[in-house]
């Protein structure tokens, strides 16, 4: 079944949108044999149809509930590890299974499943003295786990589970404050394996629960021509704009992002229309892959469907998931501002102009033509708003795009296609999910050690009790972290073990979360491990390390927020209306700022000393207070005035040279 494709021509490059995913098993089983074995078809329809019970499943249970709590997370876990050695072989690039490597794990998978689904209720009942049955399985599963996460996210995290798991009994050789007592292995196998505080604790929660229906609701609305109506509603929007099309990148692979999730698979996704127009009106090569890479990457903390991580947060706070949007709502789209503001005077100093108004798509036309894809977006926030819960607005979304499909014949979606449509859904959440186990077993040890406590009394100890030190042990902890992983995996590690160390000295619970959860976003552009800078300078033809630079200057402001909204609160919605809007519009200003002192372009080019001026200013704005604001906004009407004055007279000289 070939893929479906729609063409946007700007100009002389056509964009060709591919709305639809890799074909599914069930599609190549019934469709395209490719001269492959029967067993191999027969494996591959077995595997589809197990990803389709399982989304299926998940639908009905959001709807109309489903298996008790441990069965339902372990039932989920264990059929996507089925799924995982089914799919994703032990080297990458192989073709077949290994009847070793993936046969005797996806045989293992398959019995922890049943055994899973035949223990409960009677496991329940053992919880805190397991069988030696139940530990022999306990086992399996978190070697499968490790497994799993080092097929779909990487040795990284892989080694860090390992790592978690192993310090549970390594703790009695460990000296100082990290070291601890060491637990039996009875104990351990109950705390990961047979209660909820392990592998099933929060992260599988939400996977199982409200993340996997946006990822099935997400992979329905892109075959239902959402990727076409972004990308055509970025360049109506932004295309005739100076350096249109690096602006129509940020806004369009923010609008993708917001519904995948994923900053890397956003980039590949949008990243081949964009990049090749950036350079196609003078973009140097790095720069249009790292104007790509901020967008996608960005995408993660624009509401009103955030990476996975925000559900995770809204389980570790308690605080509901509409409030976590609102609050990550006005860092957000500062973070997206600041990185159109360097693209704009970017192309101001490069004297780039946009593109001709009759080479792009009309507004109007777009919206007419498909701005009803818009609409599970705005039930989503709606029903959110009214109480209704991540499950039920997911739900609800989800049957709304699958109802809009029907509006236009080239969408509408038969029997096989919403099937392959579920299916790729679940392939599309296996790494997540992995992640999300992975996550479990460091969240168990976190808690089963107590190594949370003390990692917060060693960043106290080491940062002398004193804010902005913690604050930067806590950053470059999470960009470690985040090199390699997920932004869910590093996330759930740092809100473990180092949220505390900063709610113990006043720091918000929403500004403590928020915190971590942008460095382990930002790290996907930050050298030397900078996964999604690497794929945009693939599709660029640039050079990797010189993009990912390039990216850092250009989301500079995803370093800089998280440090203003812990001094500066009011940018997360706290405080009463005046003082929220006084602290956004001086943080705007002094981002404006910034951004003209780093690009040397303001309303035209900018000498040194008045850069220097700049990012005095942007200093002076962004650290709240009445001095500093006046400070930082006369300097910046003072470059201003300064900068008009100049244009005026060169505009004058320019008349009377004319005449």
């Amino acid at each position: 079944m070939s893929e479906k494709e729609n063409v946007v021509n700007v100009g002389e490059i056509d964009l060709s949108i591919k709305e639809e995913q890799e074909p599914s098993y069930l599609e190549k089983a019934i469709y395209n044999h490719d001269g492959v074995a029967l067993t191999v078809r027969v494996g591959r329809l077995a595997s589809s149809l197990l990803a389709i019970f399982l989304a299926i499943y998940v639908i009905y249970s959001a709807g109309f509930g489903g298996l008790p709590a441990w069965q339902h997370r372990g039932i989920f876990t264990s059929i996507f590890l089925v799924l995982c050695y089914s799919w994703v072989p032990f080297k990458k690039g192989r073709a077949s299974i290994h009847w070793l490597f993936d046969g005797v794990p996806l045989l293992l998978s398959i019995l922890v499943t049943i055994f899973i689904y035949q223990a409960y209720p009677e496991i329940a009942l053992r919880e805190g003295n397991p069988t030696t049955f139940d530990m022999v399985v306990g086992t399996i599963m978190i070697f499968l786990v490790i497994e799993g996460v080092r097929r779909t996210v990487g040795w990284a995290m892989a080694i860090l589970a390992f790592i978690f798991w192993a310090y549970i009994f390594v703790g009695p050789w460990i000296p100082g404050l990290m070291g601890h007592p060491g637990f039996t292995y009875d104990k351990m196998i109950d705390n990961l394996f047979i209660t909820t505080l392990g592998i099933f604790t929060a992260p599988i929660y939400v996977a199982s629960t409200v993340l996997i229906l946006f990822l099935l609701f997400c992979s329905l609305l892109l075959k239902s021509g959402a990727g076409r109506f972004f990308i055509e509603f970025a360049f109506a929007l932004t295309g005739r704009k100076r350096g249109g099309p690096a602006l129509a990148a940020v806004v369009s692979s923010g609008l993708m992002a917001t519904i995948t999730g994923n900053g890397a698979a956003n980039a590949t996704m949008t990243g081949s229309f964009t990049i090749p127009l950036m350079k196609k009106v003078g973009y140097r090569p790095e720069f249009a892959g790292a104007v790509e890479a901020v967008a996608s990457q960005g995408g993660q903390i624009m509401p009103p469907i955030m990476g996975a991580s925000a559900f995770i947060m809204a389980e570790y706070t308690g605080i509901p998931y509409i409030k976590i949007a609102a609050y990550a709502a006005i860092p957000a789209i500062l973070y997206f501002l600041v990185a159109g503001l360097v693209i704009y005077f970017q192309a101001g100093r490069q004297g780039l102009q946009g593109i001709p108004q009759e080479q792009l798509p009309d507004f109007w036309h777009v919206m007419r033509d498909r701005g009803y894809l818009m609409l599970p977006l705005i039930l989503i926030v709606v029903l959110m708003v009214k109480g209704y819960s991540p499950m039920m607005a997911g739900l609800w979304a989800l049957i709304l795009v699958y109802v809009l499909s029907f509006i236009k014949k080239e969408t509408r979606m038969n029997f096989v296609q919403l099937m392959a449509a579920l299916e790729n859904g679940v392939r599309t959440s296996m790494a997540t999910v992995m992640a999300c186990a992975g996550a479990g077993i460091i969240t168990g040890a976190v808690l089963l050690t107590g190594l949370g406590i003390r990692f917060s009394r060693v960043a106290v100890d080491l940062s002398g009790g004193h804010l902005l030190p913690m604050l930067f042990l806590i950053m470059v902890a999470s960009m470690i972290l985040g090199m390699g992983m997920p932004t869910v995996s590093a996330y759930v590690v740092l809100a473990t073990v180092a949220v505390g160390g900063l709610t113990n000295i006043d720091v918000p619970v929403m500004a403590a979360h928020l915190f971590v959860f942008y460095f382990g976003i930002v790290s996907g552009i930050t050298p030397p491990v900078a996964i999604t800078s690497y794929i945009t300078s693939g599709i660029a033809g640039a050079n990797p390390m010189k993009t990912s630079l390039e990216a850092v200057r250009i989301g500079l402001a995803g370093f800089l927020l998280p440090y203003m909204f812990v001094y500066n609160p009011t940018l997360i919605l706290q405080g009463d209306l005046g003082q929220i809007v006084l602290g956004v519009a001086t943080t705007a200003l002094g981002l404006t700022a910034f951004a003209a002192g780093i690009q040397g372009f303001f309303i035209r080019a900018v000498p040194n000393w008045q850069r220097l001026l700049l990012l005095i200013s942007a200093i002076s704005l962004v650290n709240p207070g009445p001095i500093t604001d006046l400070v930082g906004f006369g300097l910046m009407a003072a470059v201003l005035f300064l900068q008009l004055r100049l244009s005026r007279s060169e505009e004058n000289v320019g008349v009377l040279l004319k005449q």
